[in-house]
């Protein structure tokens, strides 16, 4: 099986994976003399960030994704191909893929990561992760499910595993959901399920380390911890879950929590790639790649985003943190780097500029930090709704994602609350 890409003069430049650094490498090699061929699993791009917000009913999965044939409509000398990796091949410079194999002159693994459970099968089997846009609509199903079973129950104990929520995790995620699901629980749930006795749920957010937002200055972390209290959000940090069976969530303390609506958002993991030897592979699976980018041993194929760990920016030693800005700006510095090369330049090492990170507890509560300042409250989360409305692709969508957000605000409501399911194969089409 082939790809079916065109061979012509061009040299061709492979892109696995349409987040944020591939999407940007792609957009950067626009009228650059490259064939460029982008490979994802999905036939869209989608926003992480909000990915909470679908979960939550807060937006449609439309408001946050993307079609890649729609990016790039008239593009000249580029190819989508919607498939799965399978295996790079070094010695030949091909792509294998579940949908067929192609060459390449060029290789750019943008993969991203995947939800990390840390080895615990029990977790990895029962815990619903929140990665991508069908987990979210996953969780957004089962939450909205076991309120209504919840209504027809038998028991207080099985009401409790139903209205209990665990949240695995106290990243800007984690801390995230905990914050919306507590705004759900107030304004959503009296109003939907006035028999359901709303203050029943209970919001659990669990934290392994001694505080939340690790990533973020302490302050940050306390203001996080301080909001999410205030919202009614038991948050247990130093916690760490070792199990979950008998629809209860089981911590290294031997206690345990009732609960069917189990959130993993504790880690992440890079995207396996075979082919890859694993002397370059590095810390969480991600692969160790020069100042340029370029994989160990290759000069041909590069890693950028969450998959890689890059050595040689003396301002993150030990790698950069995993954001989206970091992919972003790699693909951007890889872009000029390859057309460089073409122009038989030498090409410019990767430097991170960090432009600052943020994360949104609830309605006007947030914590951002900058490289010159710091706030929380209401200008955070005023900052925060400006940057990630930018950042979304389409102008539809940010119109869309906007009136909802105004609308939420003025009526804490929405009107999102649909359970969906896909409907059983119809005979022959198994």
């Amino acid at each position: 099986m082939s790809l079916n890409i065109p061979h012509t003069r061009q040299k061709r430049v492979v892109i696995v994976g349409g987040g944020f650094g591939g999407l940007k490498l792609a957009r950067g090699l626009r009228r650059s003399g490259f064939q460029v061929v982008l490979v994802d699993r999905n036939n869209y791009h989608q926003f992480p960030p909000l990915i909470y917000q679908v979960a939550s009913s807060g937006l449609e999965p439309s408001s946050i994704s993307f079609p890649f044939r729609k990016l790039f409509q008239r593009r000249r000398n580029f190819y989508f191909r919607m498939a799965e990796l399978q295996a790079v091949c070094p010695g030949t410079n091909t792509v294998r893929t579940l949908a067929g194999e192609t060459t390449y002159d060029y290789l750019v693994l943008a993969a991203g990561t995947t939800t990390n459970f840390f080895g615990n099968e029990a977790v990895e089997r029962e815990a619903m992760p929140m990665k991508t846009v069908a987990e979210a609509l996953g969780l957004r199903n089962a939450l909205l499910d076991n309120f209504e079973r919840a209504l027809t129950c038998r028991t207080g104990r099985e009401r409790d595993e139903l209205l209990n929520v665990v949240v695995a995790g106290g990243g800007a995620t984690g801390v995230e959901i905990a914050g919306v699901l507590s705004e759900m629980k107030r304004f959503v749930l009296p109003r939907d399920y006035p028999d359901l006795q709303p203050q029943r749920m209970q919001i659990h957010l669990v934290e392994a380390a001694d505080r939340l937002l690790s990533g973020m200055d302490r302050k940050s972390s306390q203001g996080a911890l301080r909001f999410l209290r205030q919202m009614g959000v038991d948050v247990r940090l130093a916690t760490k879950v070792v199990d979950y069976r008998d629809h209860s969530v089981v911590f290294a303390d031997g206690t345990a929590i009732p609960s069917r609506t189990f959130i993993w958002v504790s880690g992440v993991k890079a995207v396996a790639v075979e082919g890859i030897p694993p002397s370059h592979i590095g810390r969480g699976g991600r692969i160790r790649v020069d100042a340029f980018n370029r994989v160990e041993g290759s000069d041909n194929i590069f890693a950028i985003g969450d998959l890689c760990i890059q050595q040689g920016d003396a301002g993150y030693p030990d790698g950069h943190p995993q954001l989206a800005q970091v992919a972003i700006q790699q693909g951007a510095r890889l872009a000029a780097n390859l057309r460089r090369i073409e122009r038989g330049l030498a090409p410019e090492p990767f430097r991170y500029r960090n432009l600052g990170v943020m994360a949104t507890v609830g309605r006007n509560r947030a914590v951002a930090e900058f490289p010159h300042w710091k706030t929380q409250g209401w200008l955070a989360w005023a900052v925060w709704l400006v940057v990630h409305l930018r950042s979304i692709l389409g102008v539809r969508n940010k119109i869309i994602v906007l009136l909802n957000w105004i609308w939420s605000y003025i009526t804490y409501d929405q009107s999102l609350r649909l359970i969906l399911r896909a409907a059983p194969p119809k005979r022959g089409q198994r």
